[in-house]
């Protein structure tokens, strides 16, 4: 599916998402919802078939509704506070040289993680960070809501349609189409519904992702 065209002439601007998208955390997650599992006794592997479907809160409901969701949220971000100091974590290839090559001021960070752990997480990696960061406590509408999106948009002084969303995951590419935005997916082998462009991986992405920064 090709990309929809946007305006010539204004400036364009690129929003990422993090997990999956950047930074390769997949081990770091079944890891942190593995102890988490194990310390509620519940089976590791069907906890996390259900944390990549849904946001802890509706988690805990399936896999715990017995148990106290503050208390199961506490404890959770426990386990991941700890992940990020002591963790081991991996950019995807090429990520340190596009983010190095986009205009300052050009890109932002829309996550449903919060930001500390989007700070440890970029500093243990030696990725760039922006000025523009969209984490889960700067809005009250995760994704798949438009919000996150529309949110970064605005704090970039920038119209939804001059935005490109760089996305993995199936909630992340409906927020963007739900803001009107171009959104292209990377890092997963086969297309996510919607997705305007796919790539397999972000490295492939890099040069269109470049040109799409360059067009305003």
């Amino acid at each position: 599916m090709t990309s929809e065209p946007t305006p010539p002439g204004r400036p364009k601007y690129v929003l990422f998402d993090v997990d999956g998208t950047l930074i390769d955390a997949v081990s770091n997650q079944r890891r942190v919802w593995g102890t988490w599992a194990e310390r509620h006794g519940l089976d590791p592997a069907e906890v996390y078939e259900v944390a990549l479907r849904t946001r802890p809160l509706e988690t805990f409901a399936q896999v715990a509704p017995d148990r106290d969701p503050q208390e199961c949220l506490a404890a959770l971000h426990e386990l991941e506070d700890h992940d990020v100091r002591f963790g081991v974590y991996t950019a995807f290839a090429g990520a340190s040289d596009l983010l190095n090559a986009l205009p300052p001021g050009s890109w932002a960070l829309v996550t449903s993680n919060y930001e500390h752990r989007v700070r440890g997480r970029f500093e243990r990696t030696g990725l760039p960070l922006p000025d523009v960061i969209v984490d889960a406590a700067a809005v009250e509408e995760g994704k798949p809501s438009p919000v996150p999106y529309l949110r970064a948009a605005a704090r970039l002084g920038t119209a939804p349609e001059d935005c490109l969303v760089i996305e993995d995951a199936p909630s992340g590419v409906r927020s963007g189409l739900h803001a009107g935005m171009n959104v292209w997916g990377v890092n997963t082998d086969t297309a996510v519904d919607g997705v305007h462009r796919h790539f397999p991986t972000l490295h492939e992405a890099i040069p269109h992702i470049l040109a799409f920064a360059q067009q305003g």
